[in-house]
């Protein structure tokens, strides 16, 4: 198993226990994105707890909240806080909150939950890094089904019209949402086409090949406009009863389900 899929295995195993122990929800969002998160961290973005204070550091965001237990355990991975307390996720008086918080947390930018803000968020940071001249990176990774929000796309527009090179969005593109397909919801297609129209660099890639996703991020930090990426991924991605169901939306793993669950990860991931 190489050092990237091994780190993807751990920051899911964490996801498990944190939602399972605080009875939370999102563990099927939380799972897409994990292998995007990997990439990102450790092989991407420059930002550690060494650089935290540093203006000129890269940023994240992540507008898809409810999936905060995937940003929680990546950055405990990374060192941004001991991973014990990931237990305390979900707790009362914890500040590691459902959706994500960065009250108290190291490496969170801000606080996201109300879907289709976290771009829009992003872009002013963006904006505000190229008028001082920093040669830094504002990424922001959303959710396909809150690209159903309006919000998004007049900070597409606006990111366009001030040429925001460095602005780098990624959807995760698992093609459900909360409460059946993003299809059945609000049709997004011909996605690409949307994004082009308002004038951004499109790359598409697999949300869960890890040499893949960094060849498309460096190729996006060369880009002379803003750029989204399309991850194609798997809702639940790591445990096969989880996977492609809009069932663990919401679900959380116990007794059977959990030690099921926990098996596969430790086996197969």
């Amino acid at each position: 198993m190489s050092d990237l899929a091994n780190l993807a295995k751990k920051i899911r195993i964490h996801v498990l226990n944190m939602t399972t122990t605080g009875k939370s929800s999102h563990i099927g969002s939380a799972f897409s994105i994990v292998d995007i998160l990997t990439v990102l961290y450790s092989k991407i973005i420059n930002a550690n707890p060494k650089n935290l204070e540093d203006p000129n550091r890269d940023k994240f965001i992540l507008s898809k909240g409810h999936a905060g237990a995937a940003i929680y355990a990546t950055l405990a991975e990374h060192g941004f806080f001991d991973p014990e307390k990931l237990m305390e996720h979900y707790q009362d008086g914890s500040i590691f909150s459902g959706h994500v918080s960065h009250k108290g947390v190291p490496g969170v930018e801000y606080s996201t939950g109300s879907l289709g803000h976290g771009l829009s968020v992003a872009t002013g940071m963006a904006m505000a890094n190229k008028k001082l001249g920093k040669k830094n990176y504002t990424y922001c990774l959303m959710g396909d089904g809150e690209c159903d929000e309006g919000a998004v796309w007049e900070a597409a527009m606006f990111a366009n019209h001030h040429k925001l090179n460095n602005l780098i969005a990624i959807v995760d593109y698992n093609k459900i949402q909360s409460l059946e397909s993003v299809a059945d919801t609000i049709a997004l297609e011909p996605f690409e086409d949307k994004w082009v129209a308002f004038g951004w660099k499109v790359l598409r890639v697999d949300g869960h090949n890890f040499e893949a996703l960094e060849k498309t991020f460096k190729e996006a930090q060369a880009q002379s406009k803003p750029t989204v990426i399309i991850a194609d991924t798997i809702k639940g991605k790591g445990v096969s009863f989880m996977e492609n169901t809009v069932l663990w939306h919401y679900r959380n793993a116990q007794g059977d389900e959990y030690s099921a669950a926990l098996k596969e990860l430790e086996e197969n991931s």
